[in-house]
């Protein structure tokens, strides 16, 4: 399933003559508790030329920050270009390709049995931020933790974040003590 301009499209044909950039993004999220200090990174590449960013927040879940590495990745294109995502997170993959979005948006942000769609302010950022650029993306799962450089690499910069944000805020506790969780 590919979404342009914030809606899906079967087949996956851009259905356009312009030619966009092919951009390759990889991320992940961690957790130190869930909630707690979380860290996302992301892994862009074009071609040659590759681009990793990473970051921290205070209190918040391992699927906010799953999110977040995407919304924050996509962010960085300066052009309008066709994305692949790859993440080992079901909750973001399965939104996109299990239909998951476009239910919630139709039942006005709510789940199947009627409770608020959790995460739905960076749901519907994710989502302006794909129709704002114009881009045609993809999502694309990959197993965790296991022999995915990339996935591994974005694990290691999520977790790093988490660290050099908890190094920084001493009262939270000490880093080498914290169980940081990711998916």
């Amino acid at each position: 399933m590919v979404y342009l301009l914030g809606k899906k499209q079967r087949g996956g044909t851009i259905g356009m003559s312009e030619a966009l950039k092919a951009v390759d993004i990889f991320t992940d999220g961690a957790c130190s508790g869930n909630p707690g200090p979380g860290g996302w990174a992301a892994i862009l590449r074009y071609g040659q030329h590759e681009m990793e960013i990473s970051g921290s927040m205070p209190q918040t879940t391992n699927n906010r920050m799953e999110v977040f590495a995407v919304i924050s990745a996509l962010g960085k294109l300066k052009t309008r270009c066709q994305v692949s995502v790859y993440s080992d997170s079901s909750y973001l993959v399965n939104a996109f390709n299990e239909h998951w979005l476009e239910n919630w948006q139709r039942r006005s942000w709510k789940t199947a049995d009627g409770k608020p769609v959790e995460n739905q302010d960076l749901w519907r950022l994710l989502l302006l931020t794909i129709q704002k650029k114009g881009h045609v993306v993809s999502f694309h799962k990959v197993k965790g933790h296991s022999d995915h450089p990339e996935n591994n690499r974005c694990d290691a910069l999520a977790r790093a974040a988490i660290q050099q944000y908890l190094t920084h805020n001493p009262d939270l506790g000490d880093p080498a003590q914290l169980n940081i969780q990711h998916s």
